[in-house]
């Protein structure tokens, strides 16, 4: 565990970054935390990659918390490519955890749904996530896991609206991009 100090790598060294540091040496401290966050995160999925619940989590997270959705609007949504969506609906479909139903807007497209059973899954999923951060956070004090949660929100909101994304339903499960937009 560390001792809360927050350490930037600047290319010359490292510094301390403290209430008193510029808002560069703070970009630098929240950059090099971001990276070796993405690492971690990357090292948990490839932990669970053997999971075959892996691939279901996003787009059943989508479903649940975002309602029906078009298989294309469910690729946006989960900024993934429609080629893999359709491939994985088509699974989630076959094992009875999505339902299609015509699009009463639009009869020549379908409208994407949980089922029952995929709502219980998508609810497994969330408790193992929950169990796993819990353990982490166990030692953590109320007021730190309040603030944790507060400043990654607002960042969250910050980083979308600078990549002008909005929230998607459910907050935590993604993003959605605005329709029209175009995601690089």
């Amino acid at each position: 565990m560390n001792n809360g100090a927050v350490r930037a790598c600047d290319g010359a060294g490292t510094t301390e970054i403290t209430a008193t540091s510029s808002l560069d040496e703070a970009a630098a401290g929240l950059g090099t935390e971001m990276v070796r966050f993405t690492r971690l995160i990357a090292a948990w999925k490839q932990r669970v990659k053997h999971d075959a619940g892996a691939a279901d989590r996003v787009l059943l997270a989508r479903l649940v918390c975002g309602g029906d959705q078009r298989a294309t609007d469910l690729a946006a949504d989960a900024f993934l490519d429609l080629s893999t969506v359709s491939r994985q609906v088509r699974s989630l479909v076959e094992r009875g955890l999505v339902a299609r139903r015509p699009d009463p807007e639009d009869r020549r497209g379908s409208l994407l749904t949980a089922t029952e059973a995929g709502r219980a899954r998508f609810e497994d999923y969330r408790r193992q996530r929950d169990a796993e951060l819990a353990g982490i956070l166990q030692s953590w004090s109320p007021q730190d896991r309040a603030d944790l949660i507060r400043l990654m929100s607002r960042l969250n909101a910050d980083l979308a609206e600078r990549q002008h994304v909005r929230p998607g339903p459910g907050g935590d499960q993604g993003t959605t991009v605005e329709q029209g937009e175009i995601r690089r």
